[in-house]
């Protein structure tokens, strides 16, 4: 299959400025690039599916470039809410740092840039007249996105990123050879003007390229990659741990999970329909989010993460708490409230908050439905004490199926 019918296949192509990419893409080895802002110190699921197009166009024999903006992150890309906070030096200095390492560590691309060590160079005279000259500003202010700040107002700070990243394609297309951008469907009006720049600067013979993907909405419209708390899904273990990370992926709603195995794994398409032929004849053993979670949590975070995620996933779903480390209760139970065990049970069952006051609390005690690491617990008075908890740190109260509470020593 044509790399570009792959591509549309696994819904992953929105907009193409030439309908010859298809035919380049299959025939020549293009140079590209993607960019993105160090606003924050680490990607998230957001992010991921256009680095996994750029990982896909490297398989393929393409060459990414990945351009980490340390000018632009200073800024920022309009967006429709309103006017960006502006970062400090330092502050993108460091999110570019962390960025660069985690895009290395996990997509493995070798070629990094940042856009401060050309854009930097320029000094406002020249800006002006040797870029800004280039630039209509009527073409600019119907740029998506800039249209949509006119009413509430858009700072020229904002309103000059377009040219910025215009910038960026037209260096890297002298410096690496760099004839083709990919990005979301938000960046097409940046690649536009990008594009249209080489055309002024260089002619129009120039072959340059551009293709977006699609923004990942989840079923109902809504913005994909956040948790149910609407907390953002991060690529960093220590943001988002694996096992918060699996959770998201096993738990895509049924109407989507076939279409993010095709955008977010590397499985052929056929293994793809094999899958999901098999999970419509039992979809109770939810085989096709398993294998989603699994394949891209090993993506991301490698064999050993995805295997202990997988651990954590069952033991707590069978109940099975004593089959877990100290490591991997942290892991599952981040966000759990945890009390101090200085406490008879039965406070520590109101102070957890698994009770709303002792009388219900001696209820639960006495019907047996507070278990302590999973064992059942009928002492009222009983003292909690470090030999009981696991690794000696942690004892996990539940009451019920899906109230818990952690006792820490």
């Amino acid at each position: 299959m044509r790399l570009i019918d792959e591509l549309k296949e696994r819904n992953l192509l929105f907009d193409v400025t030439d309908p010859k990419i298809g035919d380049a893409l299959e025939n020549e080895e293009l140079t590209f690039y993607l960019g993105t802002d160090p606003t924050g110190d680490s990607l998230h699921v957001g992010h991921l599916v256009t680095f996994l197009v750029a990982k896909r166009l490297e398989e393929r024999g393409h060459h990414p470039v990945i351009l980490v903006g340390g000018a632009t992150g200073l800024i920022g890309d309009p967006k429709q809410q309103g006017e960006r906070k502006m970062l400090t030096l330092d502050v993108t200095n460091h999110n570019l740092e962390c960025l660069k390492s985690q895009i290395q560590n996990i997509f493995h691309f070798d070629t990094i840039v940042n856009n401060f060590d050309w854009i930097s160079k320029i000094n406002v005279i020249e800006f002006l007249r040797d870029f800004g000259k280039d630039f209509n500003v009527n073409t600019m202010i119907n740029k998506e996105t800039v249209k949509a700040r006119l009413e509430t107002g858009i700072s020229y700070t904002e309103f000059s990123y377009q040219i910025l990243q215009s910038l960026d394609w037209y260096y890297l297309l002298q410096s690496h050879n760099c004839h083709m951008q990919i990005g979301g469907q938000d960046q097409w009006g940046n690649m536009v003007s990008g594009m249209d720049l080489i055309r002024k600067k260089l002619g129009n013979d120039e072959e340059a390229f551009a293709f977006t993907i699609p923004l990942i909405v989840k079923a109902d419209g809504t913005k994909f990659g956040k948790s149910e708390g609407g907390q953002s899904v991060w690529l960093d273990k220590n943001k988002t741990n694996p096992y918060e990370f699996y959770q998201f992926w096993i738990n895509i709603p049924d109407q989507e999970v076939e279409m993010r195995l095709k955008q977010f794994t590397f499985l052929s398409l056929e293994e793809i329909k094999e899958i999901v032929d098999e999970w419509k004849q039992k979809p109770e053993e939810r085989l096709a989010q398993k294998t989603l979670a699994r394949e891209i949590t090993t993506f991301v975070h490698g064999e050993e993460a995805t295997k202990q995620a997988i651990h954590v996933s069952e033991a707590l779903f069978s109940g099975d708490i004593k089959s877990l480390t100290a490591e991997e209760i942290e892991m599952g139970f981040k966000d759990l409230k945890r009390v101090k065990a200085d406490l008879p049970l039965i406070d520590l069952v109101v102070e957890s908050g698994l009770a709303s006051s002792k009388r219900e609390a001696r209820e639960f005690i006495k019907n047996g439905a507070i278990t302590l690491n999973g064992d059942k617990a009928t002492d009222f008075n009983l003292t909690l004490t470090s030999d009981m908890a696991i690794g000696g740190k942690f004892i996990v109260m539940r009451r019920g199926k899906k109230k818990y509470a952690m006792v820490e020593f």
